[in-house]
């Protein structure tokens, strides 16, 4: 267990906070009922710390999501619908909003979670870069491959033109005289 972490608290896997991360209006965000169950509290004391801290959490830092935005969720995660859950939209806090609630929770399981989340924020973050990186580089060997294809079609065109056999010549049509021949009474002359 890592040394920031307190005794009663099991480490939160990195998958479990990376399958919590979802891209909405552009930014990677986590809801409340995902950070409220990673935090061991209920969602509803979750939001209550937040409306009394309200100043903390501009709306860069926490929006509250459209119902729209909320059914698209619901559809890509494959959740049931409303009956029986909430009542409000939810919440969507950023990184920053995130690195806000340790301050405004104030356990040490919310301390302790906060940095498990921000180092998979983090690691994320590298796994774009190294992604951009690659497509980078893919776009440059793209850009090669086409500054190359010419030359290519003219060495395959070259290649096709070697390996096509030359066309036999062709036999003439219609009678030709033979230098021999001087006529139609040399040919009985030779019998």
């Amino acid at each position: 267990m890592p040394p920031f972490m307190p005794e009663n608290t099991k480490p939160v896997p990195f998958a479990a906070i990376e399958t919590r991360i979802h891209l909405i209006r552009g930014r990677k965000v986590m809801l409340d009922t995902d950070l409220a169950q990673l935090y061991g509290v209920a969602t509803k004391n979750l939001n209550k710390a937040v409306e009394r801290n309200r100043e903390r959490f501009p709306e860069d830092f926490m929006f509250r999501l459209a119902a729209s935005e909320f059914a698209d969720l619901r559809f890509q995660t494959g959740t049931s619908s409303r009956h029986g859950g909430r009542r409000y939209l939810p919440y969507a806090f950023t990184q920053e909003g995130i690195a806000m609630l340790s301050s405004v929770l104030r356990s040490p399981r919310a301390a302790a979670v906060n940095v498990e989340i921000m180092r998979a924020f983090v690691r994320m973050r590298g796994m774009l870069l190294s992604v951009d990186e690659l497509a980078r580089k893919v776009e440059a060997l793209e850009r090669k491959a086409v500054a190359n294809d010419q030359d290519m079609k003219e060495v395959f065109a070259a290649l096709r033109q070697l390996m096509t056999p030359p066309e036999p010549p062709r036999r003439e049509i219609g009678f030709h005289a033979r230098p021999e021949d001087k006529g139609p009474t040399a040919k009985r002359g030779k019998t």
